[in-house]
């Protein structure tokens, strides 16, 4: 799950179809997504303080250097398995923030996933529009 190497630690983060791989390292805040600044890459606020919580959660925003690299879903669920990267990468950097983080409910992946098209059917669950005459 975790590793650690060149002085970092690594999570990997799942949400929806979306899979985030997080790398982080001591250093003064900077926070990259697939080489790009948050604010530039995820665009609204609400999915910054999503894809932050852990780290303000525990107090430590500008303690470490985030490298994120994302792929698949949208940019919620890009956001959603950023945090859950980040935790799992926290928790390999110190083992002792797990209770906190499990606690807060960081740890637990969302298995929500979209459902399948069935046939007879114009999405998974709606059918097709029924005419009388």
């Amino acid at each position: 799950m975790a590793t650690k190497a060149n002085n970092r630690n690594y999570g990997t983060g799942r949400r929806k179809c979306a899979i985030a791989r997080v790398w982080i390292a001591p250093g003064e805040g900077k926070f990259l997504i697939n080489e790009r600044e948050m604010k530039e890459y995820l665009g609204r606020p609400v999915l910054e303080i999503l894809a932050l919580s852990p780290l303000t959660l525990l107090d430590r925003v500008g303690a470490f250097d985030v490298h994120a690299y994302v792929k698949g879903g949208g940019i919620t669920g890009q956001a959603g398995a950023i945090k859950l990267g980040l935790s799992r990468a926290l928790m390999d950097y110190d083992s002792g923030l797990r209770p906190e983080l499990k606690k807060a409910g960081f740890l637990t992946r969302d298995a929500r996933i979209k459902e399948r098209k069935k046939y007879g059917r114009k999405k998974a669950r709606r059918g097709f529009q029924f005419v009388k005459r």
